[in-house]
């Protein structure tokens, strides 16, 4: 078994919950219950486009075929989201699935920051203008309106206050995405923000002001920049040269970069090179000491490496060269426990009571597996946006090491091995509950390969056969759920023409309870109440799995009491 994740930070050791009582209408099984989250597979009606009913699924059709097998809401309001457009993400799914509640998430919270005016009074925008009135303000981040890692809008709004406040020298920084947006999309959200930049040019001019707002240098996220979970320092790397330093492949403009990448492959703009703008044969946007920088993105996995690049004193991942003295401002805090960054202008939610605290008060073991792609979902995300263990005595986290290559060209990834390490936790008889990351219908969803993503279903298939039966061996109970949706529409298709999707969706989840009870004395909740029930649910459902009483505020549980 892969050796088990060390907790960097130091356990919660006085309960911040209640012990919940047991329920008598609910028995426990003998052996564990494990929820299983095929992260990206979601919900759609069968279709070519569709790697989820495309695929050969025996296992998943016997859990979809089920009397306990029911949808859930998975996007939008329903896991905190600004509206029931926005598609849903790996972070606020296990957010929303780990506290049993909701919580106003990334968007959300900026959006609510920047309405009010919240953020442009706070004590760390002040600072970002006082100490940008005689150096330039560098803006990094996700060039897109996908917002699961960034808006497009929150941008625009920071730059025009920017100009408001007196700043003269405003450089963007800027990451095609490709992923959450359309493949080829960089181009409309290049015009979005030249317009805005011409706006405040052409302002400047009237006022009598001198003022330069440039686009500096930027790439593809999934080339530089926005490595998660350490798993390509070198991705981080190339992105921290190329914004800090100016190296990389030089350009007139981002629009001559993005015209030039486009010629050379028929890769998605996640995938493009770096990129660095030029003027009299220098680069229009390196950093200098005195200079200060704000990341854009609101949600942490991938903002934490580059954090701790331009903000840490003390930094070996990389040879950062000869490091400018630049203050470093996060938009949220991307990471409470070590608090990363030191500086940030919104604060992220305050998630308390999460299922984790209640599971350790009550002394019951359980853990935490996925591969590295998804490893802090199932445990940083799951336990609040908060690192380590909340009692390490009771939690196994066990991380199986992600190959660094395309997911297409292994669709399998590491689902055996997560299989392997939960059958070997499952069979020691030692675990009350446990939680499966399967990251295959979103990473190789995200490749918008259809061919690859079909083989990883059917790659999850055969390992959730496996786990099924283990568990079922034990005398538990297997729950199969997802995050959001991904794999369940891989093109779209106008006048006969498919453009690969390689975004999420806001199709809902699939939930299913598998139970190895010949007889069992519960049956999921229907009509109306259940109609809009999501995510949040499945925390209150996974109590009264395991014989306990729900935590008096949580979302309601998704069983009840059999009635016949």
């Amino acid at each position: 078994m892969a050796a088990e994740q060390q907790s960097p930070v130091s356990e919660i050791n006085e309960s911040r919950v209640e012990k919940l009582d047991l329920d008598p209408n609910f028995e426990p099984p003998e052996g564990p219950v494990v929820l299983v989250i095929a992260d990206g597979v979601g919900v759609a009606p069968s279709a070519e486009s569709n790697a989820v009913t495309e695929a050969n699924t025996p296992t998943i059709d016997s859990y979809t075929d089920s009397s306990l097998y029911r949808e859930l809401k998975a996007h939008g309001t329903f896991v905190g989201l600004p509206s029931d457009s926005d598609i849903g993400n790996s972070e606020v799914g296990h957010n929303a699935m780990g506290a049993g509640r909701i919580f106003d998430q990334g968007a959300k919270l900026v959006n609510r920051a920047i309405e009010s005016g919240e953020l442009f009074t706070s004590d760390n925008w002040k600072q970002v203008i006082k100490s940008a009135s005689d150096s330039t303000l560098h803006f990094l981040g996700l060039h897109s309106d996908g917002r699961v890692h960034s808006d497009i809008a929150h941008l625009h709004a920071f730059v025009r206050d920017a100009y408001e406040s007196g700043v003269d020298q405003v450089r963007l920084h800027l990451l095609f995405d490709g992923r959450d947006t359309p493949e080829r999309s960089a181009k409309e959200y290049l015009d979005q923000t030249q317009t805005v930049l011409d706006e405040i040019h052409e302002r400047a001019a009237s006022e009598g002001r001198s003022v330069s707002y440039l686009i500096a240098s930027g790439g593809g996220r999934q080339s530089i920049t926005m490595d998660r979970y350490e798993a390509d320092w070198p991705m981080v790397q190339r992105g921290f040269e190329c914004h800090v330093h100016g190296i990389g492949r030089r350009f007139e403009s981002a629009y001559e970069a993005l015209e030039a990448f486009y010629s050379e492959s028929d890769a998605g703009d996640q995938n493009l090179g770096e990129f660095v703008v030029v003027a009299d044969d220098a680069p229009v946007g390196k950093m200098v000491d005195g200079d200060v920088v704000v990341l854009f993105n609101f949600r942490g996995d991938r903002a934490i490496e580059i954090s701790r690049a331009l903000e840490e004193v003390e930094f070996s991942e990389f040879d950062r060269g000869e490091m400018p003295q630049i203050s470093y401002f996060g938009l949220l805090e991307y990471d409470g426990d070590l608090q990363i960054p030191g500086k940030y202008l919104v604060d992220p939610p305050a998630i308390d009571r999460t299922m984790s605290e209640f599971v350790c008060e009550l002394g019951l073991k359980s853990f935490a597996i996925s591969e590295t792609q998804k490893f802090g979902h199932v445990t940083y995300f799951w336990n609040g946006n908060s690192s380590g263990y909340v009692n390490e005595s009771l939690e196994s986290y066990v991380e199986i090491p992600s190959d660094n290559i395309d997911p297409s060209l292994a669709p399998a990834m590491k689902a055996p091995e997560i299989t392997d390490a939960a059958i070997e936790l499952v069979q020691s008889g030692e675990y009350g509950f446990g939680r499966i990351n399967y990251p295959n219908g979103d990473m190789v969803g995200h490749t918008g390969d259809l061919d690859a993503t079909i083989s990883s279903m059917e790659h999850l298939d055969i390992q959730l056969r496996r786990l099924t039966e283990a568990v079922h061996g034990a005398g538990g109970i297997v729950i199969f759920t997802a995050d959001h949706g991904n794999a369940d529409v891989m093109f779209s298709e106008v006048d006969g023409s498919r453009s690969p999707v390689t975004s999420h969706t806001v199709n809902p989840a699939p939930f299913a309870i598998s139970d190895s009870r010949s007889a069992i004395g519960y049956q999921l909740v229907r009509g109306d109440g259940a109609k809009d029930m999501g995510l949040a649910n499945v925390a209150a459902t996974i109590f009264n799995l395991l014989g306990y009483q729900v935590p008096r505020d949580y979302e309601s549980s998704l069983i009840q009491p059999a009635t016949d």
